[in-house]
């Protein structure tokens, strides 16, 4: 596929200074808020035609029943577009200081001197920074602000936008997101083009009860390699945040994506993201996630193996403290012959937290000799937390290889004790057996955010203790 590597000037996309300064947020989403987000970034009619629709069937869809308590997340509290008062930067020198004093202190951009090969950073609604090395735009990579890879790429991105891997009709949450989505992550690697450091993107929610929708497109070529990292945070607010963000990533013949994952955002945000891949003949595509922080939490990153030799490997921890809900999971789809996928799971759940474990795993008549491993393991900290499973599997063929295995934990008190006796405080001793019980993600991750992943679960394992 080639791609022309096209020169725009970024105001085509961002409306004038003068019309940006008129708009001001508002609570709720009606027609005109869906309206007013096209006209902001200056869209294409048929951008604008795929957000209506969208959002007419969000009208007409109840929100979901099953799984966690979303009553008392009120929709029409929420503000769906929030704009910083800056524009979309290149060099860090350029974004304002309040904004550029929130990301240092996340690391953002320090990373990117160290073992990256791009950058990107969202603040509410809109990407403030983004960049990427310049010979991976000389080999045709292409990483760009989703919203402008919409003014720079539009036949690429019309064939790919919420078409095949996420339809606008999915359900009720994603149907909003694709009403409203803002912002995100564009990535195109050409046949072939192996990009050996991964590419960064940080999103950061910041307003009060702001809903944040940032849209991600990963599409790799045919035989190329990509890996790409996400991280997500907010402070925390008195009033309930929506994150609803929206990943699509395909994975064509041959080719290869490990998609990194750390969520923290904070207890009053409700994160109910979709993430889907759609893979190829002999594809590969990796999920690793860590989900914590939300007080609410509906995620189950999913596959479909639509090609001979497809694979699927997913690896994830979700950690509950008090007051969380995480209700989290994967899903596969098998739908060619010789098709793998593993997935693994583990959760952690601590002072009348909760974590579910919800899967499925479909494997259809067409999918002659696949493999399936679905192992689930969780761990309770204390008599007040809670756990559970809800695997389901739908098998239509009879010549697969399929294994489920799933395990409950308690720390002990005479675990505690030995590691006591040993020198260690109670919580550092916790804290040593949970640090083995995640180390098959950390061990998973780079090491900057494997450093992060554990420092977030100490900090929530300090009040637990006791």
């Amino acid at each position: 596929m080639a791609i022309k590597n096209i020169t725009i000037d970024r105001s085509l996309y961002d409306t004038a200074n003068e019309d940006r300064s008129k708009y001001k947020a508002t609570p709720g989403v009606t027609e005109e808020v869906v309206r007013e987000i096209s006209k902001q970034k200056n869209e294409p009619a048929w951008m604008l035609e795929k957000r209506l629709q969208a959002f007419a069937y969000f009208k007409e869809t109840d929100i979901p029943t099953w799984g966690p308590d979303l009553s008392k997340l009120n929709l029409d509290e929420i503000t769906y577009f929030v704009r910083p008062d800056t524009q979309e930067a290149t060099s860090w020198d350029d974004v304002p200081d309040d904004i550029k004093k929130t990301f240092d202190r996340l690391g953002i951009p320090e990373a990117e001197k160290k073992a990256l090969a791009g950058v990107g950073a969202q603040y509410d609604s809109d990407v403030i920074y983004h960049n990427i090395q310049e010979d991976l735009k000389k080999q045709g990579v292409i990483f760009e602000n989703m919203d402008v890879a919409v003014q720079k790429y539009p036949e690429l991105v019309q064939k790919y936008f919420m078409t095949q891997c996420i339809p606008i009709n999915d359900h009720k949450f994603i149907m909003l997101h694709a009403a409203v989505w803002s912002g995100g992550t564009f990535i195109y690697v050409p046949k072939n083009v192996k990009v050996t450091l991964p590419l960064q993107a940080y999103f950061r929610m910041n307003a009060e009860s702001g809903g944040q929708f940032e849209h991600t497109l990963i599409i790799a070529d045919e035989g190329s390699e990509i890996q790409y990292i996400e991280g997500c945070s907010a402070p925390r607010y008195t009033k309930n945040s929506l994150h609803a963000g929206g990943v699509e990533i395909f994975v064509h013949a041959n080719a290869r994506v490990r998609y990194y994952s750390i969520e923290n955002w904070s207890k009053n945000t409700y994160n109910l993201n979709t993430k889907r891949a759609l893979v190829d003949e002999n594809g590969v595509i990796e999920w690793i996630n860590g989900n914590m922080g939300s007080g609410v939490t509906m995620l189950y990153p999913a596959s479909i193996l639509r090609g001979r030799g497809a694979r699927s490997d997913s690896l994830g921890i979700a950690f509950a403290g008090d007051g969380q809900n995480q209700d989290t999971g994967s899903k596969v789809i098998h739908v060619a012959p010789d098709t793998k996928s593993t997935i693994r799971a583990k959760s952690i759940s601590t002072g009348n937290g909760i974590t579910t474990y919800r899967g499925y795993v479909k494997v259809t008549k067409q999918a002659d000799r696949s493999k399936i491993s679905v192992e689930c393991d969780a761990l309770l900290i204390d008599k007040h937390s809670v756990t559970k499973t809800h695997p389901y599997m739908k098998i239509d063929n009879d010549n697969v290889d399929i294994a489920h295995e799933a395990r409950v934990g308690k720390i002990g008190d005479e675990e505690i004790f030995y590691l006591m006796s040993r020198g260690l405080s109670e919580q550092e001793a916790m804290q040593l057996v949970v640090a083995g019980f995640i180390e098959p993600i950390v061990k998973a991750l780079p090491l900057e955010y494997a450093l992060e992943l554990n420092r977030l679960i100490e900090l929530e394992m300090e009040g637990s203790v006791g």
